[in-house]
């Protein structure tokens, strides 16, 4: 699949070694503020699907029992299992999600981050996703948004951007790593110094492009370029399609995050789900 292959030469170029300690963290907190660790009981079995190069497998290892890290990229699992080789309760499956790479309600936990709207039938994969887990277990998703938050003007500057990605993910691989490093370095470091500097000067600067980047490094802006254009299928989805994809996947008690990135929810599987 072009999809796969794709991501694996991302994560294989980005394998994020160059991310300091302190941005990993930050980046992992904004998605994961609202996961109930809480919840989880001593030991606890979950999964990351789609675990990519394991950047956010390395800081969820510690906190449980065991993490199964799922890929359908040999390439990416290769870096994950590079970067988490200490982590002996780590386990690597090279699989989709369409695969059922671990038994029904068998797991405590589950996340899958920008992964599933890389998938041709989103709710599918989400409700793969949810039989794995135990009842009443947390799954944590994030799905990229359709904008729904945002004024026409932000997305008709979508439109045109998704034109450009239609054009690069077509390319050849290294040229396509080019290419997505130019839009970083004209694009994506300029407007997120702009809004750097607009916060420093006391305005809000939420709704300007590309202000979430604003204190992140230049490493992260070439990451996201890369998985922005570089990806053949990308699909977007309201608020109110993903609360409906969770319900239908059998999840409950659905809570979205209300800070960028969006959509990122958490819920949990009914007692009573299939």
């Amino acid at each position: 699949m072009k999809t796969v292959s794709s991501f694996g030469d991302e994560w294989s170029r980005f394998d994020q070694e160059a991310l300091g300690d302190a941005e990993h963290a930050s980046l992992f907190d904004t998605y994961f503020h609202i996961f109930p660790w809480e919840s989880l009981p001593d030991g606890a079995r979950g999964f990351d699907m789609g675990c990519g190069s394991g950047r956010w497998a390395m800081l969820v290892a510690p906190k449980v029992g065991t993490l199964t890290c799922i890929d359908p990229s040999p390439e990416a699992l290769d870096v994950a299992r590079r970067k988490l080789a200490h982590r002996r309760n780590a386990v690597f499956v090279n699989a989709g999600v369409s695969d059922h790479p671990l038994p029904p309600d068998s797991q405590d936990f589950g996340y899958s981050l920008g992964v599933l709207h890389h998938i041709p039938n989103t709710a599918k994969a989400l409700r793969d996703c949810v039989r794995m887990l135990k009842p009443g277990a947390p799954f944590l998703v994030y799905l990229y948004y359709r904008f729904d938050n945002r004024p026409l003007w932000y997305v008709l500057v979508w439109r045109a951007s998704d034109l450009l990605r239609r054009g690069i993910c077509t390319l050849p691989a290294h040229a396509k790593s080019a290419v997505t490093d130019v839009i970083a370095a004209m694009v994506y470091l300029p407007l997120a110094r702009l809004s750097w500097l607009g916060e420093r000067l006391g305005l809000k600067v939420e709704r300007w492009l590309l202000s979430s980047y604003r204190n992140t490094s230049f490493y992260t802006m070439r990451t996201d370029s890369r998985d922005r254009f570089g990806t053949p299928l990308e699909q977007r989805f309201t608020r109110g399609e993903i609360t409906a994809m969770m319900q239908a996947a059998g999840l409950e008690e659905i809570r979205f995050s209300e800070s960028f990135p969006f959509w990122c929810a958490v819920g949990h599987k009914g007692r009573t789900a299939a």
